[in-house]
């Protein structure tokens, strides 16, 4: 299967084919050719590759030369007013994608080309610009092995800034908050997860409609990717500053494995993956996608684990059929994509979009809708017609946040294990956009 899609693809990406919507309410919008070689522009953990504030939507990539690229349109055009900046990321590694957020006061805010090295931060000139300042540093603290940059917004405009310093099975998590008034970044935490020179934490984090931060992770024991193991959860209710577990104890900080909630007990070699995603209901339940395989199965499967009556459950969506291990290091060929999970904060009782993309549903962009957690009631679709090799979902979060659309960063892209570079062409970045119900 994998050299019939990878064929496809190159086919598909020579030809500058269209990635086909499938059924009603999808719509893609063309942006420009980026960098398609790896899978950098299309990873999962982009916090945000797509973020809107107001009526403008902005979006990042890497172009053929690895230039970053901003862009920016209003909401419901086809037309994008783009800017190639001065700007260049080591494309190479897959690792190194660029995130961005807009602060309250729209500034453009801008992280790129991390795995391990020093700090690549810098900011729009002035509220809607695509022209960045120089290079700029946050706080000056531990900011030479920087890795996993993210931005959130919080509900007052304020952004909060999370990476990883340090090396993968030896890291620790940092927070900076930016506020808009001082136009400043402070430390909030240097160390908020210890792996204690041993382990590392590999985390999703997401903001709730309340401003409550949830934090979820598993623990790497080394570079391996098959030593990840658990996981854990932490929230924090005053914008990032005190922790506290799911029931409301406080943390002593910093978290170690000794001393975090533990979501679900997940043992090493379950091809446990990393960096997935995370939501929450309209009461502030967390709710945790992944994927890995259970005892006495061959198969991974999409995992949910929530939290719903006081007390963890775990949701299995056993749809797939396709055996597969993960071991080693760097990025990894893998025949699935790691899930984003969306909750509805309408209706009685929880519902949620996890999207995805499987080797199995040949390699196109899909989607559960999860109707019931509790029952167990989900549907699988797919939102496009056409291979889209091996794309990760990013997504609009601010957009969804406010109106409840669905607008995913779409690119056919390659990744060869271990970073390899696959001989192919620049492919078009795409924008899908989707009305759950419509």
């Amino acid at each position: 299967m994998k050299k019939t899609l990878f064929g496809l693809l190159v086919a598909a990406l020579a030809a500058g084919c269209a990635v086909a919507p499938a059924g009603e309410g999808v719509r893609v919008v063309d942006v420009a050719d980026g960098w398609a070689r790896n899978s950098v522009n299309a990873v999962v953990f982009r916090k945000n590759s797509l973020v809107t504030h107001g009526d403008e939507q902005y979006i990042a990539f890497y172009d053929q030369g690895a230039h970053v690229v901003l862009g920016k349109r209003k909401l419901g055009t086809d037309t994008w007013e783009l800017k190639t900046t001065r700007y260049q990321g080591n494309a190479l590694d897959a690792h190194n994608s660029i995130s961005l957020m807009v602060d309250g006061t729209g500034v453009l805010h801008v992280s790129w080309d991390h795995h391990n090295n020093a700090l690549r931060y810098a900011r729009g000139v002035r509220p809607g610009s695509l022209e960045l300042t120089d290079k700029l540093s946050m706080t000056g603290q531990d900011e030479g092995s920087v890795s996993y940059p993210e931005f959130h917004r919080l509900p007052d405009g304020n952004l909060l800034f999370l990476y990883r310093d340090g090396g993968s099975g030896r890291g620790n998590l940092v927070i900076n908050r930016y506020d808009i008034a001082t136009q400043a970044w402070t430390r909030l935490h240097s160390n908020l997860i210890s792996g204690e020179g041993r382990r590392n934490a590999y985390w999703q984090a997401f903001v709730d409609h309340r401003g409550t931060v949830h934090l979820s992770w598993v623990w790497r024991e080394s570079p391996d990717v098959a030593s990840n193991h658990d996981m854990a959860y932490a929230r924090s209710r005053d914008g990032g500053l005190t922790w506290e577990t799911s029931d409301g104890r406080p943390y002593a900080l910093p978290i170690t494995e000794a001393t975090a909630e533990v979501a679900a007990r997940i043992p090493q070699h379950s091809e446990l993956i990393n960096q997935t995603s995370m939501s929450a209901d309209r009461d502030g339940n967390p709710f945790i996608a992944s994927y890995w395989r259970r005892d006495g199965s061959a198969v991974p499967q999409y995992q949910v684990v929530y939290r719903s009556g006081g007390r963890w459950k775990e949701r299995a969506l056993d749809f797939r059929h396709t055996p597969f291990s993960l071991s080693g290091v760097g990025t990894k060929a893998i025949p699935i994509a790691r899930p984003q999970i969306m909750v509805d904060l309408k209706g009685d009782r929880p519902t949620a979009l996890l999207v995805f993309r499987d080797e199995e549903r040949g390699s196109k962009v899909s989607v559960v809708h999860i109707t019931d957690f509790d029952a167990g009631r989900w549907t699988v679709r797919d939102l496009t017609t056409d291979a889209v090799g091996a794309w990760e979902p990013s997504f609009d979060t601010e957009l969804w946040r406010v109106r409840g659309e669905l607008n995913l960063f779409l690119q056919a892209v390659q990744q060869v294990d271990g970073e390899g570079m696959a001989n192919v062409p620049p492919s078009k970045v795409r924008v899908l956009s989707w009305h759950p119900g419509k």
